[in-house]
């Protein structure tokens, strides 16, 4: 099975109501989806979406890291050839792990296509359903509340609140969602990046003391504060999950050395795809640390690979993919069926995905 095209397009779908955190405001997802064509006639399907803010990765920037490297690395190689291409995947320009985590997912794809088997048992098969968290935006507290509980009325158990605008109103905003909840359902919550290690303390000490019965705290501190990271975890009464932190199996290993996390958040975009998301979770083994895989907003096609890598391991202990159940639609033909919470990975050989529906893909010439 040998490379024999390859052809980008961008996607739009539209949130069902804007998702807000203290990093930025989106109304649509807007991702780039890479096709690559073979010359027996699969298909193997890639997405990325452009997260500036976060990866550094603009619509731009991933058209043209694929244009002008990743495709030229991969046109002509033989799919049988897996783990050189992944790794030349990998080489062939720095950082821009967003079309990096496209591409390789796509020669996952196909390499399942080749054998005949799904991606999720080729990488260890643990388990065939999960269940996803589901995010509640940062607004008012009582926007929020009322958020949480159309969530729970949605089926959900287990909620993901975003916080750190105007950290002042972070502990009303909590207190708000969990009077709207009651305590039966997990709350775990996202700063994203938005505090200092001090006020992070004072923030989740306010929290614990009014009983709110937190999971766990991602990302308090800004990412390079890697100190200021580790302060929070030896200090904070909520065990702290690293998200923005953690690009590289290389990251990984020092927060798992430094103990600067309780566990790490591993998403494709970050790490640049399967490969490399792979090995941070022989690294978690090694370090006996847990995991949580998460997603950017993305569409289907990207989530439906990170629920792949979900299934395959059960060190990945936390489920934050509900990318796919925050659109108002869902374009993609096959893969992964996300019935609310739950999310039933495909048991068709590769990922699973057929296609996109007409109209949703224009094609980039």
């Amino acid at each position: 099975m040998k490379i024999r095209k390859v052809r980008l397009y961008t996607m739009e779908v539209p949130l069902r109501v804007p998702f807000k955190t203290a990093l930025r405001r989106v109304d649509s997802v807007r991702d780039v989806v890479v096709e690559v064509d073979t010359d027996t006639g699969e298909k193997g399907w890639g997405e990325a979406p452009p997260t500036g803010v976060i990866t550094g990765d603009t619509t731009g920037a991933i058209v043209g890291a694929l244009r002008d490297h990743l495709i030229p690395a991969i046109l002509g190689e033989e799919v049988e050839n897996l783990e050189p291409l992944l790794q030349k995947v990998q080489r062939a320009v720095v950082h821009n792990s967003s079309a990096k985590a496209a591409v390789d997912m796509a020669l996952y794809d196909l390499y399942g296509q080749r054998f005949q088997i799904p991606v999720y048992r080729m990488l260890g098969g643990a388990r065939s359903r999960i269940e996803t968290d589901i995010t509640i935006s940062v607004n008012s507290p009582e926007e929020m509340a009322e958020d949480a509980r159309t969530a729970v009325a949605r089926g959900y158990d287990t909620l993901k609140v975003k916080v750190g605008v105007d950290p002042s109103l972070d502990t009303r905003r909590l207190l708000a969602v969990r009077k709207a909840v009651g305590e039966d359902v997990r709350i775990r919550i996202d700063a994203n990046q938005a505090w200092t290690p001090k006020q992070a303390l004072r923030i989740l000490s306010d929290m614990e003391q009014e009983n709110l019965h937190l999971e766990l705290v991602e990302q308090p501190v800004p990412a390079a504060d890697l100190a200021g990271l580790k302060y929070v975890t030896e200090n904070s009464p909520v065990p702290v999950l690293a998200d923005e932190a953690v690009f590289s199996p290389q990251d990984a290993v020092r927060i798992f050395q430094k103990h600067a996390a309780d566990m790490v958040n591993i998403k494709l975009m970050k790490c640049g795809g399967l490969y490399n998301a792979l090995q941070i979770v022989s690294a978690a083994k090694v370090y006996g640390c847990e995991c949580m895989i998460g997603c950017m907003l993305e569409a289907k096609i990207s989530v439906n690979a990170a629920v792949e890598l979900a299934c395959a391991t059960d060190t990945i202990t936390r489920i934050d993919l509900d990318g796919p159940v925050l659109c108002r639609e869902d374009p993609v033909l096959g893969g992964a069926v996300f019935a609310e919470k739950d999310i039933q990975v495909c048991d068709d050989p590769g990922m699973g995905i057929r296609g996109v529906e007409e109209g949703y893909l224009k094609e980039l010439r």
